[in-house]
C-alpha cells in the first residue's frame, strides 16, 4: 500500500503532513506525486474535492526544500483560492520554514504585497491579472523560477485570462517543471497543455465531467414567481450549511437581506465585494455563524468549506462546466452532500446542455414535478427514450426546522 512514507519525502514535509493528519495519499496525490517528483510535465484532471492541492503541493515543497535557488509560481483564477491555496502550502512548510512566500491577488493592497516581494520569495501565489500588474511594475522577477502550477486552468481560460499567462511565461524559464490541473478536459485544455507541457505525463481520477457519485442531485419545476417561496420551503425543512447561487451580484445581496428579514441565519459574497470583506464572510461561513451563503460563481470553484451539506442553484450556471464546480461544493472529502436545482420554463435548454455535458447517454436525475392544483410532488422520468421509469429512492427524511420568528 502506498503511503507518504514511502514516497520518499522530507522528514520535515513528513511530520507536518501528519501533524494535518494526512494519513494517506488519495488517488489523485497517489498518481500525482511520484511523476512529479521525477521531474516530469504533469496534465491532471481530477473531481473537485480530491486533494488537488496536496498532490501538487507536496512535489513543489520538495523541490524549494532541495534547492533554495530555485522558485515557484501558483496561478489560480480566483482570488479566494489563491488565499486558500497559500494557506495550505504553508502549512505543509511548517511553522519553522525559512521559505518566504507572497500571495498577489487584487483587492489586496499593493505596499502588503510589494513588502512581500522584497523578501525575494521563493514561493508565489496569485492570480494571473494582478501577478502581470507586478511583472510590468518590475516588482516581480520570474527569470529563476522553475517550477509552475496552473490550477483551475479551464476556469482560468473561462475568465478570459489565457493572454495574462501567454504573458506571464514569457518571463519565466523555457526549462521548467509544469503542472496543469483542470477539473474537466475540454479541447482548450488539451490545445493549451500542448501549448504550454513538454511530453506531460496524463493523470485522471474518476470521469472529468460527472459530479462526484455520493452528491444526490434533484431537481424541481417551478415558475419564476414561485422560486423565492420555494427556496424559503427548501431551506426551512433542511439542516446543515447550505450555498445557494443566484446569476448576479445584485440578486446575492437582494436575496441575503430579504432572507435576513425573514429570520434566516445568511451572508452573501461576489466579486463586488472587498477582499477583506469576501475573506470576512468565509471564515464566518466556516466557523458557523451563520447557515445560508448566498453566492454567484465567484464561490463555485476552490471554496473549500467541508461542512456544506446542501447546494442550492437557484439559477441554473451559463455554462455545463460550472454546474460541476457548484455541486462539488458539498460532498467534499469523501462525505455526502445534496444537489437540488430550480429549473423554469426559461431554464430547459440549460438543464439539456448541463446533462449533455455530464453523460449524454445517461438519465436525468429524478425530477420533483407540482401540478397547477398545488398537489403532491411526483416523480417522473423526462427521457423520451427510457422505457423504465426511474426506481423511486427512499426520500431522506429532513428534521423539521421551526420557523424563526
Amino acid at each position: 500500500m502506498t503511503t507518504f512514507k514511502t514516497m520518499d519525502l522530507p522528514e520535515s514535509l513528513l511530520h507536518t503532513l501528519q501533524s494535518m493528519n494526512y494519513d494517506k495519499p488519495t488517488p489523485i496525490q497517489e498518481k500525482t506525486i511520484p511523476l512529479a517528483l521525477e521531474g516530469k510535465d504533469i496534465l491532471g484532471s481530477a473531481q473537485t474535492g480530491t486533494g488537488k492541492t496536496a498532490a501538487f503541493g507536496i512535489p513543489l515543497i520538495v523541490k524549494l526544500l532541495a534547492d533554495p535557488n530555485s522558485s515557484a509560481l501558483v496561478l489560480t483564477p480566483t482570488r479566494e483560492l489563491a488565499d486558500q491555496v497559500l494557506k495550505q502550502l504553508r502549512q505543509m512548510l511548517g511553522q519553522r520554514s525559512k521559505v518566504q512566500t507572497a500571495l498577489l491577488i487584487g483587492g489586496d493592497p499593493m505596499p502588503k504585497q510589494l513588502q512581500q516581494l522584497k523578501r525575494n520569495p521563493q514561493l508565489v501565489v496569485g492570480t494571473p491579472g494582478r501577478v502581470n500588474d507586478h511583472l510590468k511594475r518590475k516588482s516581480l522577477s520570474l527569470t529563476k523560477t522553475n517550477f509552475l502550477v496552473l490550477d483551475e486552468t479551464d476556469r482560468m481560460l473561462d475568465m478570459g485570462f489565457s493572454i495574462q499567462i501567454d504573458e506571464i511565461l514569457t518571463h519565466m524559464k523555457p526549462k521548467r517543471q509544469t503542472l496543469l490541473f483542470s477539473a474537466t478536459l475540454a479541447k482548450k485544455i488539451a490545445q493549451i497543455a500542448e501549448k504550454y507541457l513538454k511530453d506531460p505525463a496524463r493523470v485522471s481520477v474518476s470521469s472529468t465531467t460527472a459530479p462526484a457519485t455520493n452528491i444526490k442531485q434533484e431537481n424541481v419545476y417551478v415558475t419564476e414567481t414561485e422560486k423565492y417561496d420555494k427556496l424559503c420551503a427548501e431551506l426551512e425543512q433542511r439542516n446543515g450549511s447550505i450555498i445557494v447561487f443566484v446569476k448576479t451580484k445584485y440578486n446575492a445581496d437582494k436575496m441575503s437581506a430579504k432572507l435576513s428579514k425573514q429570520g434566516f441565519d445568511t451572508d452573501a459574497i461576489h466579486g463586488d465585494l472587498r477582499q477583506n470583506k469576501r475573506e470576512r464572510v468565509l471564515n464566518n461561513f466556516r466557523k458557523k455563524k451563520y447557515r445560508v451563503l448566498i453566492a454567484t460563481d465567484v464561490a463555485a470553484r476552490g471554496l473549500d468549506v467541508p461542512h456544506i451539506e446542501h447546494v442550492i442553484n437557484y439559477d441554473l450556471p451559463q455554462s455545463p462546466e460550472d454546474y460541476v464546480h457548484r455541486i462539488g461544493r458539498t460532498a467534499r472529502a469523501g462525505a455526502s452532500g445534496e444537489a437540488l436545482n430550480f429549473i423554469s420554463n426559461g431554464d430547459k435548454a440549460k438543464w439539456h446542455a448541463i446533462e449533455h455535458f455530464i453523460d449524454p447517454e445517461s438519465r436525468p436525475p429524478r425530477t420533483k414535478v407540482q401540478d397547477k392544483k398545488g398537489k403532491k410532488p411526483f416523480k417522473k422520468n423526462f427521457s423520451k427514450n427510457s422505457k423504465k421509469p426511474f426506481l423511486k429512492k427512499n426520500k431522506p427524511k429532513f428534521s423539521p426546522r421551526k420557523k424563526s420568528a
